[in-house]
């Protein structure tokens, strides 16, 4: 149950804005949210709706301007630059779409990195990191530049790059979206299997509901700055409660009409031949109902 976890991160009524000139944007309009231990999170929207400056904030790359934020059980707002810093290398990894990988470094050196900067003797940091390459399953590639490496086995040294500083949660920024489908299901089943195997809770923005259903326990929609939408991923899915929440779901699923259907569809019959078109969908203990053979001896009808 929820109330018997921890909560790790939680934002209340957090509020982002920039200046322009005499203008000011508002991107962040009072976001509530709260992640617990463990939970792989989805935080999904259009493009320009502010979630990747929610992501940014909770990674303590930006500051809200106004709201509070808990982490792990330290107000931020409260913190100065260095300590800032600190929280966000001993607490945060991150995943990017783009890598960001250092060319003229191996793979070993690349995952290194973060435990240089955190003052961890070379031997050490070689153990580190050569045992999270073989977690993600790279041990054979830990020698080669990243200009040898394919985009898949990219984004493997960028995750264990992430892990490498033992954090208490992991943000990924579309990590999928520069790879093709079968490299892009290795990454969330290595993803899912790090949330299992090592309880790190993980927060994936994505636009893609596929990527959702897959993996994730949670949802967050949202959408021109405003959180619209959460729940689990049964809840969205089951009963979405906003327009945006159903377009996301509809877009997984494919359904469509074949053309000469939409072309005949109307709000009022045409003529005595005319039937409806009926969408059926099945939740929970509906499933193993048999509603059409119900619905044809009660009604009369032929489905």
């Amino acid at each position: 149950m929820k109330d018997e976890k921890k909560a790790l991160i939680q934002l209340s009524n957090v509020v982002k804005s920039y200046s322009n000139g005499d203008q000011e944007l508002n991107v962040l309009k009072g976001i509530d949210l709260t992640v617990y231990e463990g939970e792989f999170v989805a935080i999904m929207g259009p493009s320009g709706s502010g979630k990747s400056t929610l992501m940014n904030i909770i990674g303590l790359l930006d500051k809200p301007t106004s709201g509070d934020y808990s982490l792990n059980g330290t107000q931020v707002e409260e913190l100065k630059e260095k300590q800032l810093a600190k929280v966000r290398n001993q607490e945060i990894g991150f995943v990017f779409q783009q890598f960001f990988l250092l060319s003229k470094l191996s793979a070993l050196q690349n995952v290194e990195l973060p435990l240089v900067y955190a003052g961890v003797n070379s031997s050490k940091r070689r153990q580190l990191a050569k045992q999270f390459l073989e977690k993600v399953e790279l041990s054979e590639r830990m020698k080669h530049l990243p200009s040898e490496l394919s985009g898949g086995q990219k984004q493997r040294v960028a995750i264990a790059r992430a892990l490498a500083s033992d954090p208490k949660v992991l943000l990924c920024d579309e990590a999928t979206s520069a790879l093709d489908p079968a490299t892009t299901q290795s990454i969330l089943k290595l993803l899912k299997e790090i949330n299992r195997t090592l309880g790190i809770t993980i927060l994936l923005i994505t636009h893609e509901m596929e990527v959702v259903k897959r993996i994730c326990d949670q949802v967050a929609v949202i959408d021109k700055g405003r959180l619209i939408e959460q729940g689990t991923v049964s809840e969205i899915f089951s009963n979405p409660k906003t327009e945006l929440a159903q377009e996301f779901i509809s877009s997984t699923f494919h359904i469509t009409l074949p053309e000469e259907y939409l072309e005949n569809l109307s709000d009022t019959p045409k003529h005595a031949k005319s039937y409806p078109i009926i969408k059926f969908e099945f939740t929970g203990r509906s499933v193993d109902a048999p509603l059409l053979s119900q619905a044809s001896k009660k009604f009369g009808v032929e489905l």
